[in-house]
């Protein structure tokens, strides 16, 4: 839904489509809520995603108030963080139930689950509601995600 299409009355599942519903808005906001920030080119190493599609869901996200853009002047060039708003932050629950909900009706209708989505979701919440799904998938606890260097320590 275009960004000038709210001018009049709106349905709320279609503003929450369009808050989260780019390609990999809900990635994004998982990748900040795991490691409480995040920067431009370090994302675009750990992730499969272009420069332009990056740079695109990172501004509808600001757009939104869900992100929040951080800059640094005091170190040249200028440090870029970008960290959840307070809003994102309250988002971060619902998007967690609703993958939880998306790898149980995969694994129920026998579709391949990539194993980076089990990968980047490692904390007990994940592992106790899906622990059978993941062992079931070959999932090793504490693995990396393919082809990516290790984040943060």
């Amino acid at each position: 839904m275009a960004r000038n299409k709210f001018e009049g009355p709106t349905n709320p599942y279609h503003y929450a489509l369009h808050c989260i519903g780019g390609k990999w808005k809900m990635t994004i906001l998982h990748e900040i809520e795991t490691y409480g920030s995040i920067h431009f080119n370090q994302t675009l190493k750990v992730l499969p995603i272009s420069e332009k599609v990056l740079s695109q869901q990172l501004k509808e996200l600001i757009e939104d108030g869900l992100v929040q853009r951080n800059v640094d002047p005091s170190v040249y060039p200028p440090a870029v963080e970008y960290v959840l708003t307070e809003a994102g932050a309250e988002l971060v629950p619902v998007l967690d139930i609703l993958y939880i909900w998306s790898i149980r009706q995969m694994d129920a209708n026998k579709l391949p689950i990539d194993a980076d989505a089990f990968v980047v979701h490692q904390s007990e919440k994940f592992v106790n509601e899906l622990n059978g799904i993941m062992s079931h998938n070959g999932f090793l606890p504490n693995s990396q995600r393919r082809g990516a260097k290790k984040r943060r320590e």
